[in-house]
Order: structure tokens, then sequence, then C-alpha cells
């Protein structure tokens, strides 16, 4: 039994240090992270250790959360790997010299990756490495914190054990109900991490004290010690500064005293506290306070999703029946004025047209969002609807909400599209948000469909989206996307809608190269083309779109009676289609929907 440990299982609790990072990133100018002061700014990193010794921490934590190979080299400091570890070391061992007291070392470890972006196996060697750096240099513990991912974290685990001995505390963040940002009770973490033989186990930064009492409510495991030391409170962005709320120390004690009594046995801060915070929780556990009232915890019920109920749209039992399908492609008003775009939707319907597609935002200019135009169409007109929805102008959470709220509309078609970049549009300025791209918009709703969200965390129940994706049997580049396509597929699309297509070689030569049939249901594109100009700018200036030179020429031939010539092209395209695909989506000249009739 180490020291440390021994230390942890006698006494009053252990008292750790506060947030290292948040106060170097106010102390020291333009740092690329907080471990660069390691080099920089080193009188500063041994001066907030000492604050934390004298303010009666038993337990500092070297400055190195994030100095791991993968981190620092996305940051341009990969050279500086070993050097900010040894630095790191060295400014917490001289703070525990200067201070005279007898002092732990904990080497600080962070997570390496965000959620999905990673395969576990690959961050091993990383945790390994950064391991074996702070033990050379001397630390008596290892503090794997402000993990997310349990299985991330037990990668770390079993990684750091692999290239020490030294004891280990692992930590996770749980938000207010207790659970991980991927959605993992803390009861869950706990029963696993147990099972690993950690000094302690416990929960750090989150959203403040409380989010911590209630996660270490749920970390009861017989034998085993907690550690907690949990955010001031929650972060904001003030004047273009991270700020955080004014915890005042009393209010630390008083989490100390709660802490202790669920059986925390190191106790101490992480983002926003100071010297103040840890003085506080030292005098309330060295003199045993009592709590100012009794913790009442809400233990909620683990939330069960309902078994998914088979709730077809029209669009998608019509497939699976082989019933021929046609929907015309509407782009929504520029304005907050749907009056034209419901008119229109109404006499398609009146005129037998099945479904309606609505753009979202094309060319990259800003029309009405296209879920709450269709939620409108499907309102007013009765007719179903298939909205895109592009990743490009919106985050992972903002299209999750707008997505459970048109479902809670009753809208349940969608077709996933990457979108046109901001650059081609009115906002040139602008690079998109473009957090995940089609494939990851799919995976979106068939996490949906499963009853979670992005992160794994459940939501009240599944939904029943029928996933679209696009297509372009044209592209320059056709193994691409041929993969592009089977990544769709695998992430959970359901139908196919193809780009424009003018000759269906292009379609049958794609089809081969899928081993003589599509997976899934696929619409054609077909585009009505009413003039040889309009022909000419497809074909030169519009990306995958292709207008094989001899129709070009029978526009051109046409003059004044292109118009019919090109509606002449569309009707043949979609004869010969019809023992090939399993309906399509006319795209009608600009401004005029209702040109699509003479089509049909």
């Amino acid at each position: 039994m180490t020291r440390f440990v021994e230390r942890l299982d006698s006494g009053p609790p252990l008292v750790g240090d506060g947030g290292m990072g948040t106060l170097l990133a106010g102390a020291v100018a333009q740092l690329r992270t907080p471990e660069e002061a390691n080099l920089r700014a080193r009188e500063t990193v041994v001066s907030l250790h000492l604050s934390f010794i004298r303010a009666g921490a038993e337990l500092i934590q070297t400055n190195t959360f994030g100095a791991n190979r993968r981190k620092l080299r996305k940051l341009f400091l990969e050279e500086q790997l070993e050097a900010i570890n040894v630095e790191g070391v060295r400014a917490a061992r001289e703070a525990r010299d200067i201070s005279g007291k007898s002092v732990f070392i904990g080497g600080s470890i962070g997570p390496l990756a965000e959620l999905g972006d990673f395969e576990y196996g690959d961050l091993a060697s990383d945790f390994g490495e950064h391991a074996a750096l702070l033990e050379a240099r001397g630390v008596d513990l290892f503090v794997l914190e402000t993990f997310f991912d349990l299985e991330e974290l037990e990668t770390a685990i079993g990684a750091v054990r692999a290239a020490s001995s030294l004891p280990i505390v692992a930590m996770m963040t749980f938000d207010e109900e207790g659970e991980t940002l991927a959605g993992v009770p803390a009861s869950v973490a706990a029963r696993r991490l147990a099972a690993l033989e950690l000094a302690a186990i416990g929960a750090n930064c989150g959203t403040g004290p409380e989010a911590a009492l209630t996660a270490l409510a749920q970390m009861q495991v017989d034998g085993v010690a907690l550690a907690t030391m949990p955010n001031i409170g929650q972060a904001a962005r003030v004047g273009g500064r991270v700020v955080y709320p004014h915890g005042k120390p009393d209010y630390f004690a008083d989490f100390a005293a709660h802490a202790r009594d669920l059986g925390a046995r190191l106790i101490g801060g992480c983002c926003g506290t100071t010297a103040s915070q840890i003085a506080a929780i030292r005098e309330a556990v060295v003199h045993d306070r009592r709590p100012a009232e009794p913790l009442v915890i809400d233990h909620r019920e683990s939330h069960v999703s309902p078994p998914a109920t088979v709730e077809c749209t029209r669009l998608q039992d019509a497939l699976a029946e082989g019933t021929w399908v046609v929907s015309v492609e509407l782009d929504p008003p520029r304005g907050a004025n749907p009056e034209a775009m419901i008119s229109a939707s109404r006499r398609l319907a009146e005129a037998g047209v099945g479904w309606v597609d609505i753009n979202d935002n094309p060319m990259a200019r800003a029309r009405m969002n296209a879920l709450m135009a269709s939620v409108r169409i499907e309102r007013d007109v009765r007719i179903e609807t298939i909205p895109h929805l592009t990743p490009r102008d919106t985050s992972i959470m903002g299209l999750q909400s707008s997505l459970l709220g048109a479902h809670a509309e009753g809208i349940r078609n969608v077709l996933a599209v990457t979108g046109d970049p901001p650059a081609i549009g009115d906002y040139a300025g602008s690079a998109g948000v473009y957090e995940i791209d089609s494939v990851g918009l799919c995976r979106v709703l068939a996490r949906l469909n499963d009853g979670e969200d992005w992160n794994g965390r459940s939501i009240d129940a599944p939904t029943s989206f029928f996933v679209g994706v696009a297509v372009n049997p044209a592209a320059d580049d056709l193994d691409y996307e041929l993969d592009r396509f089977e990544q769709k597929i695998e992430a959970g699309a359901q139908f196919a809608m193809t780009q424009a297509l003018f000759d269906l070689a292009y379609l049958d030569r794609f089809t081969e190269r899928l081993g003589g049939r599509w997976p899934i249901p696929v619409l054609l594109g077909v585009f009505y083309v009413t003039s040889y100009r309009l022909a000419l700018h497809l074909h030169n200036e519009v990306p995958g779109i292709v207008v094989p030179e001899h129709l070009q020429q029978r526009l051109r031939r046409a003059g004044p009676a292109a118009a019919e010539e090109g509606r002449e092209i569309a009707r043949r395209l979609i004869e010969d289609a019809r023992d090939r695909v399993n309906g399509i989506y006319v795209i009608p000249p600009f401004r005029q929907p209702e040109a699509a009739l003479d089509l049909l």
C-alpha cells in the first residue's frame, strides 16, 4: 500500500487543489493552452501551486491536463511535449519544496478525444506516453480527470497501468441528473470503475457542486473511496471572456461537508475555484463541519424509452409497395410570407402530385427554414413533404432540436444533404458550421429513431424519421461518390434522390457499380430545362450537373421552341426511367413550380 492510499484511508478527507487551468488562462496572456505556461510563465505556475498549498491543499495536480501528443500537435506544440510535462512536474515539486509541507503531487491527465471521432485502441499509446513522462519526473499518483466517455476512461486506465504502478484517481464529469455527456449514469460508471481497483473514483468539473453531489450519491460502492473536485459553477462568456460565478467560500465549505457525508475521501475544486474555496474546504473537513441543512438528492428513475412503434410515411409505404412516386421540388420563400409556397403546393396536390420536397437555403441564400416550411405545408395543404436538411448552418444540438420539433409537428421524411458552401451564396465570409456532414446527419437521424441523441443519451421516445440521402451518378469521381453512398447507407439511409440527370447512361453505369441493383429505393432528379442558355448555365456553372452536348444542341436548334423541346426531353427521360427507379422528383423552371405539371 502506498503512502497516498494510506492517507486516503485514514483521518479526515484529503483536500485537493483548485482550477489551475482557468486561473492560468486569466493570468497569462495569449496562451495557446494553459499547459504552455509551464514554459512561458513558470513562476506563475509555481505561485498558484503555492497558493493552494497555503490554503490547505494536501494534493496538488501538475499543470499537464492537456499535455499529450494528440492535443499539443493540434496547437503546433508537439515538439514541446516532453518539456511541457517535465516543467509541469518540476513546478509542482518546487512549490512543495518551498512550502516545506508534505504534499502529494498528482500527475494530471485529461481525455484525448471528442465523442465519435476516434477508435479507443488508437488512444492507448498517447495515454501511456503521457503517464510515462509524468512518472519519470516524480509524481506520486495519477489523476485522470474530466472524462465524459467511460470507455475512453477505461482505455486510459489500462494504458496508464501498463506504463506505471502508481495509484490512480479517476473522475468523470456528470450533469445535474448524474449522467455523463454520453448518457452513462453515475451508478453505472461507479460499478465499472470499482472493478478496476483504483485508489478513488468520483466526479469533477461539470456544472458545479450540486451536480457533483448528485453523482456522488449514485456512486456508492462498498470499499471504494470517492473523490470530488467540481467547478465553482456554470461558466458564462462576458465581453469575450469566460467568467465563473462568485461562489462564496462558505458555500464550498457546506459542499465539502455534504461530500464528506457521502463518503468522499478527496475533496477539491476545478474550473473557477481559487485558494479561497480550497481554504473553506480545508476548514470544513478539519473541523468536521456539519451541513447547513440536510442534503436532498432527487433520485430520478432511469428512463427507458418505450419500444419504437411502426409509423410509416406515405412515401415509405409507396416505395415498399412499388407505387410510382412523383414529387416536385420547391424553394421556400425568402421572407416570412408563405402564401405563394402554400398556393403552389395546393395546386400541385390538386393535380395529383403526391409529394413536394423543400430545399434548405439553396445556393447558400437565406430562406424560410425547410423544416418549418414543411410543417406549414402539411398543416395547410395535407400533402406530404420531403424537407431537405443541411448541417451547414446549425450545430449538432441545433439540428437535433429542430428535428425533434418538426417530428412533434408530424414531419417524418427528411433528406440529409451536405448543402451548398456559404462562399457561393450571400455569406462569402462564413465558413459554415459543419460539425458533421450528410453522413453524420444520417447518424443523428438514425440515433433519434433508436431513442437516443447524438451523445447516446435517451430521449423520451424514439422518432420515426424516414431518412433520405442525395447521390450523384454523374459525379466526376465515381469511386468517391460510391464510397460516400455506401457510408450513408451504413449510417441509416433508407431512400435516395439523385442529382438532376439528363442521360440515363450515368444512372446505368452507377447501378452496375452497385452490383446491378440499388440497395435502397431511389428517386430520379428531373430538371425541366426551358432554354439553351439555361442548359449552358447548368452544365458549366452548377457542380454535379452534366447536360450532354447532343441535348445542348437540340435546345440550341429549337430556338424559340426550346421550352417545348426541353419538355419533351424530360418526358422521354421519365418514361425511359420507369423500369430503372422507384419514382421521380421534378425540378421545375425558376419561380414556375406549376410548370412541373406539363411533364406529368
